[in-house]
């Protein structure tokens, strides 16, 4: 009983966190100009790369087409980048914290060494994105990231600063195809219902990360963590096996 009553009592202490995470997009008025008009021109920008001038922050660029320019080191801190088109951009090393990037699409852009915190980034349009060594804890809810690349990107929750709810990257129904998380921190991430067919795990923390129901159908595993990573109704090969005997309810994992 006092087992119980303690479990009871940490799960109430913990709703509002992960309430205030999943309720960020509530009372925001997405038709709204500041979501979704962009107050720059891609002239506006270019100016700005060639003064040197890449101080973005709050800014509403949404719908702006802004692909294949050299934007690394930009600062997009809240800004708002909505169904903004940066196909082929670079934006290595760019601050992405608390930007918004709602169907935006990042196809073949290199994010390497990125910081998205907070960022809200569902149904963003990143295959063949490069996000290596990026810091990801943002909402990528149905993002489609295939044959992207996430070699030893931060992708885990951020225990100390909760005050807007547990941060972490949120890949819930991502599409990960082909994905690459090599050395990867995914430590307590949101993967449940991935679509993570033929992504490379090798020596990614996987611990604690939810997966339910995820599609890791001939995924590799060498060398993960993967203790209390929960694959309940996940899809796994029977040959993974080995390198997920520490995982969560690895019993009623659907084996390939």
């Amino acid at each position: 009983m006092r087992c119980l009553r303690r479990a009871a009592i940490g799960a109430l202490l913990l709703a509002p966190a992960q309430l205030a995470a999943q309720d960020m997009l509530q009372g925001v008025d997405l038709s709204q100009p500041a979501y979704s008009q962009s107050e720059l021109t891609r002239s506006d920008v270019e100016a700005a790369i060639r003064a040197g001038r890449l101080d973005f922050a709050g800014k509403s660029l949404n719908g702006l087409d802004l692909s294949g320019l050299d934007l690394s080191g930009a600062n997009f801190r809240a800004a708002r980048l909505n169904k903004a088109r940066l196909a082929g951009a670079k934006l290595d090393h760019a601050i992405l914290d608390q930007a918004w990037l709602m169907e935006a699409d990042l196809t073949g852009a290199s994010l390497k060494g990125a910081q998205a915190f907070a960022a809200q980034m569902q149904k963003l349009r990143a295959d063949n994105s490069d996000f290596s060594g990026a810091r990801v804890a943002g909402d990528l809810t149905g993002a489609f990231l295939r044959g992207a690349v996430f070699d030893g990107a931060n992708l885990s929750a951020d225990m100390k600063n909760q005050s807007m709810g547990l941060m972490r990257a949120v890949l819930r129904s991502a599409i990960l195809e082909g994905a690459v998380f090599r050395k990867a921190n995914l430590m307590s991430a949101d993967l449940r219902f991935a679509h993570a067919a033929r992504a490379d795990f090798t020596g990614a923390n996987l611990m604690n990360a939810d997966a339910a129901g995820a599609d890791f159908t001939a995924a590799k595993f060498a060398g993960a963590m993967t203790k209390d990573l929960d694959l309940d109704s996940a899809q796994i090969d029977t040959a993974a096996e080995g390198e997920l005997q520490s995982a969560q309810h690895l019993d009623r994992a659907r084996r390939q």
